[in-house]
């Protein structure tokens, strides 16, 4: 059927066809330029996740602003006169950049001990750095001790301190995104209407334009702010963090990696192509190809608005290894088919070529789609969108290669090879001798790999780190580790705590109030206790205050967790301002209803909800800490928190970031974990409907699963972490290892069904197919050795784990493949000669 096709449809309009592909790669290279990159929190984040939508209205409640941190490390003293006119000058500049809503230092704080006064005197007037009064020796005390500021806004030597850049909120955004989220909902319900569905594909579309314009005032303003603060660094160290830099940079990373990477793979493969086949037309009909591959794949991604993200960021040099793959596979079948039929003419060459390779060919491409498929089953749009972008490349490669290739070759003049046959195959011959001769070493071999593979992966464990995403010279790593080690930690978490209604905290405020009849040291505030309403007078109790502290103080002793920020902390103060002796209920009251607003934005709102009847502790988790593991770190803390409350009075939430990229990695293991053995399973059928053996399946398989398990055993003993880019590997793996088993054991089929001698076979084999594997594995891992060159860990990983999983992949296809097959002896001669007819 096929070579009717290619005889009658193909081979007399092949120019026409190679016309309007090309007009029509052109037309998809327009839209490949509208492909975009989107490196933003929200594609890390788990769909559906129900700790996502509590996050989201944690942070609505409690007005949480997105914020940038600067690092300020002066040379003179933190409080002379010079540093703090500095300070003052970069705070001006960076208020008056149309995100910045307020910037928050050392100058602008309130100083509630210094001096120490009565709360009552304090409220009247609240000193800060920039009032005329304040004596820099207590302020510099009460900036170095008070649980408010220590390690949070100076550092705990003095020599550095914070200047947080808090972000306008953009509220058109943030109710986009709840509409766009509501209607999600009821389409993942299956609940949504018809016109609902309508205004989900508006608000989409709406959403995404705002969105990405949103992006690139973010990134204009992270420009503007380091423009700033260039004009700063003679006179002091300064760096930049904050999650909105983070984001803004790794799209940096992603769009160079892409560029630089793409076109260096590329620049290799011609370098590679041309020292294996030394003649130009084997160079550049494979990379027209490849090129052809990845601008119609790019094309249509932006045609349908698909984003490169992290976790897709290596899409472009997968998308050239899967490629280069089938190509070498047609040229060096083309130029095997000229060395044994010299005589042949050039249609007859390119039409034997094309219809031999198409069932091999086509069977990589599915089980390559096969292995990217359990990337589908999960739950994080990225990584689904990357399963089907792999699966659409690959299925584009596929096409192109076998339209493009033979257009071209019907072209060219058939011409004599310049490098013989015999010397192209000494390598992979001496690779049968090798096979051929110690067969049982190589077992053993196998055998040992699988005992690594297995030891090492229990010693895999799931982490998210964003400060270990950077080499430790770059300026983003220098920013996070300064912020981590001396301000504090990076990554926020909270614990959310909520007091229920019917608490014994609010009878026993009230026996409080009978028995004491407000103390002595209360009665000159009866007049302002009189105009707090009756909420404010009555949530603050001892019962509570007591049980924030309790929480607050257990997770102080947490060695993970840097600075802890609660309503204990503001307690903790004004105990100092009460002559030792801890606050009352009321005097909390009385604090909270005096104290300025601008000032209670900043030491109460973000730690209590007085209507919601709840309390929040907020801190960072000191990301750099060797040998920090956030999992068990959460599920501790959830254990030893349940054991400090009462069930009957109150219950409690973890939220934040952590939470959040916790359950995404969580999600993402466990999903590829259950769907890898469906994978196999898969590909185990194809085999079987492929080669037609159940012997051949089990030893295809085999030879399949033991390369990816060395990946997970390498991960596990050199301590790489899975998280969202390298926990693909595993279906990235699959997905290459396959290509050359299918191609081997096809091409071992034809040899035996002419020889009927299994080693024979083997030397056969080597020789022609072998070829193919070895200079495509050898492309491949040049090509993708460039990458260790990154300024992106995650981008080293990945080159490195591929270049791994390429050699595992072809040492077990050309060593311990036909040692089994001959050992085993799975094939029978009349079956496939009956199958040849």
């Amino acid at each position: 059927m096929l070579k009717y096709l290619y005889q009658n449809y193909f081979f007399p309009f092949h120019k026409q066809i190679l016309a309007g592909l090309g007009i029509l790669i052109l037309i998809l290279g327009f839209f490949a330029t509208k492909l975009e990159i989107d490196a933003s929190a929200e594609t890390l984040l788990l769909e559906g996740d129900k700790d996502l939508e509590f996050s989201r209205t944690i942070s609505k409640r409690y007005a949480t602003e997105d914020f940038l941190v600067i690092t300020f490390t002066p040379q003179e003293d933190l409080l002379s006169s010079k540093v703090l006119a500095q300070i003052k000058l970069l705070s001006s500049e960076l208020e008056a950049l149309d995100l910045v809503s307020s910037v928050t230092s050392v100058l602008n704080v309130p100083l509630l001990q210094s001096p120490e006064k009565p709360v009552k005197e304090l409220l009247k007037k609240i000193p800060t750095l920039e009032s005329a009064d304040t004596d820099k020796k207590l302020a510099q005390k009460e900036l170095t001790s008070s649980p408010l500021y220590k390690e949070h806004l100076v550092s705990k030597d003095f020599k550095t301190t914070a200047l947080l850049v808090n972000l306008i909120t953009d509220q058109v955004f943030i109710k986009m995104r709840e509409r766009r989220e509501e209607l999600l909902e009821l389409r993942r319900k299956k609940q949504i209407t018809a016109k609902q569905m309508e205004e989900l594909e508006v608000v989409e579309a709406n959403f995404k334009n705002y969105r990405d314009h949103m992006r690139e005032l973010n990134h204009q303003n992270v420009l503007k702010v380091r423009s700033i603060m260039q004009k700063y660094k003679g006179d002091a160290r300064l760096h930049l963090g904050g999650v909105p830099m983070i984001a803004d940079d790794m799209v940096t990373y992603v769009q160079s990696d892409i560029e630089t990477f793409g076109l260096a793979v590329l620049v290799l493969l011609v370098i590679i192509l041309g020292a294996l086949f030394r003649e130009a037309r084997w160079v550049l009909i494979p990379i027209a190809i490849c090129v052809a591959a990845v601008v119609a794949a790019s094309g249509i991604l932006g045609m349908f608005s698909w984003e490169i993200t992290v976790v897709s960021s290596n899409f472009i040099s997968l998308q050239l290894i899967l490629t280069i793959s089938l190509v070498i596979h047609l040229t060096v079948k083309y130029r095997e088919l000229l060395s044994v039929k010299p005589e042949a003419t050039q249609q007859e060459l390119v039409l034997e070529t094309v219809t031999s390779m198409a069932t091999p060919s086509f069977f990589v491409v599915i089980t390559t789609i096969s292995g990217f498929s359990s990337l589908v089953f999960s739950q994080i749009l990225p990584v689904i969108n990357f399963g089907w972008m792999m699966s659409i490349g690959v299925t584009l490669s596929l096409v192109l290669t076998f339209v493009i290739f033979p257009a071209v070759m019907l072209m060219l003049p058939k011409v004599a090879l310049k490098v013989a046959s015999k010397a192209e195959s000494t390598f992979t011959s001496h690779l049968a001798g090798v096979a051929d001769r110690f067969s049982k070493v190589i077992i053993g071999g196998a055998i040992v790999m699988v005992l690594f593979a297995f030891s090492g992966s229990f010693k895999l464990f799931v982490e998210n780190s964003f400060i270990d995403y950077f080499k430790s010279d770059s300026e983003i790593y220098q920013g996070m580790k300064v912020i981590d080690t001396e301000l504090g930690g990076t990554t926020p978490l909270d614990v959310i705590l909520t007091f229920k209604e019917d608490q014994k905290a609010t009878v026993e405020v009230k026996e409080n109030e009978t028995e004491t009849a407000y103390d002595d040291n209360l009665d000159s505030f009866d007049e302002e206790y009189e105009t707090a309403t009756y909420d404010e007078q009555y949530w603050f109790t001892e019962y509570k205050m007591d049980k924030v502290k309790e929480v607050h103080e257990y997770l102080e002793k947490q060695p993970e967790i840097g600075k802890v920020l609660s309503l204990a902390t503001m307690g903790e103060v004004g105990k100092v301002l009460n002559n030792g002796r801890k606050l009352e209920s009321l005097e909390l009251a009385l604090l909270y209803k005096e104290l300025p607003k601008e000032y209670r934005k900043i030491v109460l709102d973000p730690y209590m909800n007085i209507d919601n009847n709840e309390v929040r502790l907020t801190m960072r988790i000191i990301d750099s800490q060797e040998g920090l593991r956030r999992d068990a770190l959460i599920k501790r803390i959830k254990t030893d928190v349940a054991k400090i409350l009462d069930p009957e009075y109150e219950s409690f939430e973890l939220t934040n970031i952590l939470i959040l990229y916790n359950n995404m990695l969580n999600s993402l293991f466990n999903s590829q974990i259950k769907t890898l053995g469906v994978v196999v399973v898969i590909l185990f059928s194809m085999f079987l409907v492929l080669f037609r053996s159940l012997k051949v399946a089990l030893v295809a398989i085999t030879v399949n699963i033991i390369p990816v398990s060395v990946i997970f055993g390498f991960m596990g003993w050199f301590k790489i972490p899975l998280d969202i880019m390298t926990i693909t590997i595993a279906a990235i793996s699959l997905g290459i290892a396959v290509d050359n088993t299918i191609h081997y054991i096809y091409r071992f089929k034809e040899e035996y069904g002419k020889t009927g001698d299994y080693l024979q076979s083997m030397y056969n084999g080597h020789k022609s197919i072998g070829t193919a594997m070895f200079y495509t594995s050898m492309s491949i891992m040049i090509g993708f050795s460039v990458l260790v060159l990154s300024e992106f860990i995650p981008t080293i990983y990945f080159g490195i784990l591929t270049c791994l999983a390429m050699f595992m992949a072809v040492v077990a296809d050309l060593l311990l493949l036909p040692v089994l097959l001959v050992k085993y002896k799975p094939l029978d001669k009349i079956e496939i000669e009956k199958t040849q007819e």
